[in-house]
Order: C-alpha cells, then sequence, then structure tokens
C-alpha cells in the first residue's frame, strides 16, 4: 500500500512586503516537522511540492531536520490558489489595510463568493479550474506512491483542503456540497500539519486530516 503524505507549507509572512517567504516561526515548524518524522520512520521515496516559495523553503526545513536527501521535483499543481486576487474581487472589500482578524472574515467571504460559481470573468483562475488542477496534480503523486511507496507533498491550505474533499467526497454529484466540504477543510489547517493519503487496490483513500503533535503553544498557527 502506498502512503502520500499532504504536508502544509509553514507560517509566511503576512503583512510583509513578500508574504511567500516563511517566517522564523514557519522555519521552526519545518524543522520540528522533519524530527518528529524521521523519528517515525518516514522514508519518503519522492518529494513534491507546488512552485511557491514557501513550499520550497518548507521542504528545505522539513528535509534538513529529517536527513532527507531527495531531489525535490516541482509539480504547479500543488500550487495555492490566487487568495488576494479572489479578495480584491471581492465587491464589498474594505478600504485599506486589513488586520489578521478582519482578513480572515472578508477572506471567507470571498472564497464563498469564488466556490459559487458566476463570476468566473473577475478571477485568475476559476473555482472549477482550480479543482480541476489539485486533483490532477493528487492522481499523479498517489501514482507515484504506488504499491509500497511514500510520496511527500509540500503544499499549501487551498489545495490540501481541495484534495480532502475530492477523497471524502469521489463523485462530486454536487458542487455546492464539495465547496463547503473544501471550505470547512481549508479554514483549520495547520501550517506545517500532516494529512495522510493511503493508495491501495481500491484506489485512494483519506486516513487522517491535519496532524501536527509536534507543534505547541505558540508554534501552532493557522496564517
Amino acid at each position: 500500500m502506498g502512503v502520500v503524505l499532504l504536508v502544509r507549507h509553514g507560517q509566511a509572512s503576512f503583512g510583509a512586503d513578500d508574504y511567500d517567504v516563511l517566517s522564523e516561526t514557519g522555519w521552526e515548524q519545518g524543522r520540528r516537522l522533519g524530527t518528529w518524522l524521521a523519528e517515525r520512520g518516514v522514508a519518503p521515496t519522492r518529494i513534491r511540492t507546488g512552485g511557491m516559495r514557501r513550499h520550497r523553503e518548507t521542504a528545505e526545513a522539513v528535509a534538513a531536520a529529517a536527513g532527507w536527501e531527495h531531489e525535490v521535483q516541482v509539480d504547479l499543481g500543488w500550487d495555492e490558489f490566487d487568495h488576494l486576487g479572489v479578495v480584491a474581487a471581492y465587491p464589498d472589500r474594505p478600504e485599506g489595510e486589513l488586520d489578521r482578524r478582519e482578513f480572515q472574515r472578508v477572506f471567507e467571504l470571498a472564497t464563498q463568493r469564488w466556490t459559487a460559481g458566476g463570476y468566473d470573468a473577475d478571477y485568475p483562475e476559476s473555482w472549477r479550474g482550480f479543482v480541476r488542477r489539485v486533483r490532477e496534480a493528487l492522481d499523479r503523486a498517489c501514482a507515484d506512491a504506488g504499491p509500497g511507496g511514500t510520496v511527500v507533498v509540500v503544499s499549501s491550505g487551498g489545495p490540501i483542503a481541495a484534495a480532502c474533499a475530492a477523497l471524502v467526497d469521489p463523485d462530486g454529484d454536487d458542487p455546492a456540497t464539495y465547496a463547503r466540504l473544501w471550505s470547512r477543510f481549508n479554514t483549520v489547517v495547520v501550517n506545517s500539519s500532516v494529512t495522510r493519503v493511503v493508495v491501495g487496490s481500491t484506489g485512494a483513500r483519506l486516513l487522517s486530516f491535519n496532524e501536527h503533535p509536534h507543534l505547541e503553544g505558540a508554534s501552532l498557527t493557522y496564517r
């Protein structure tokens, strides 16, 4: 049986000129995760990341702490959606800079509009396009895991939530149900958490979601 470990990146730099950089907390989260995985004998056969800097830096921190020396493969299917573009397209967005609490409130409303469809022209990537590319990336990772392999994927909360929603609701007959599942997963994914997918003869199954026993106190963050 194969295993895919979906790792959310460490804390990025909210409010900085370049968000796509790990904070000091983010680097420490990655190192803690690497140590925790190594202590449990996790030895990946392949490591993949999305194309974002926070993905690459998290993979570097995890691999260094775990003692892994694999070449990292980039799969752009694991990139986060343009959350700033989604928020900017929200018609009732307040003017000026938003603090973390207000940004989260607006973010949730903006993503509801995005996932509802009907406004695709307002966004650089449609909700349906995002879901499609994540499902394809998940299929590639599961194929790589094959029988007996372990693939570590470093991505973001949005793609991990989309993958989990696809695994829980593989048929996706009701788009509204899928969007609600995605939203529930997406709002609680912890930085540097691990979600486990097992791959067997009947396909991929979600084994666990959002594991983070390596974190405590101030090291546990969501944004």
